[in-house]
């Protein structure tokens, strides 16, 4: 299945929720406030009626693998991984997700949207223990340490993104923040409450389940 390249806010309308897939854009003008309901032809969003259970499951996984920007086979693949950790299958799922790569950059405010985040990744302005990577489902483990090129310190875009995340909630606790080296280590494994993804994890694993 390829990578979704259409208009993001439509993902955001048929959802009915905010993914926060275009950064500062989706906190100042959002477009479920100016159209809150979903695509398609008028009539057919009349004849819409209670979702199923089957369906609210598989909405609930459609928005879990919009924000973390994963496509259909690596989502599936990460399930499968997360059933075999010892734990609750949907806490190690998210767990994954929260240390790739392209999250910790967005989530440290290097990047404020995940496009962004992979852009800078896929470019090769972004290292792990000072080794330049460019993938970014790269996972990062505790110990690591996250790093911005020399030549993007003063990029604008990257400055402004470090200012707007300054004025929202900041660097999550399991990152440690240096903002004069535009550094990151990550100190543990981030929590359930920790987690960027407001969703219900329940829902993705019985919804593996019933295959």
């Amino acid at each position: 299945m390829a990578r979704y390249t259409g208009p993001v806010c439509r993902l955001c309308r048929r959802e009915q929720v905010k993914l926060f897939l275009k950064g500062e854009k989706c906190f100042v003008k959002c477009i479920l406030e100016k159209r809150p309901v979903p695509p398609g032809p008028a009539r057919s969003r009349r004849r819409r009626t209670k979702l199923s259970e089957y369906a609210v499951r598989l909405r609930e996984k459609q928005k879990l693998r919009y924000m973390a920007g994963v496509l259909e086979g690596h989502f599936q693949r990460l399930v499968r991984r997360a059933t075999r950790v010892p734990g609750q299958t949907g806490q190690a799922l998210l767990r994954f997700l929260d240390c790739r790569l392209d999250q910790v950059v967005r989530r440290v405010g290097l990047a404020t949207s995940p496009k962004a985040a992979r852009q800078l990744i896929a470019h090769g302005h972004v290292s792990v223990n000072r080794r330049r990577v460019h993938s970014p489902s790269y996972e990062v483990r505790p110990g690591d340490v996250v790093g911005l090129s020399p030549s993007m310190r003063e990029n604008a875009g990257v400055q402004l993104s470090l200012q707007m995340a300054e004025k929202r909630s900041g660097c999550p606790a399991w990152l440690a923040w240096d903002p004069k080296t535009l550094e990151a280590k990550v100190l543990r494994h981030p929590s359930r409450e920790e987690s960027a993804f407001p969703i219900d994890e329940h829902l993705i694993v019985e919804y593996y389940s019933k295959d």
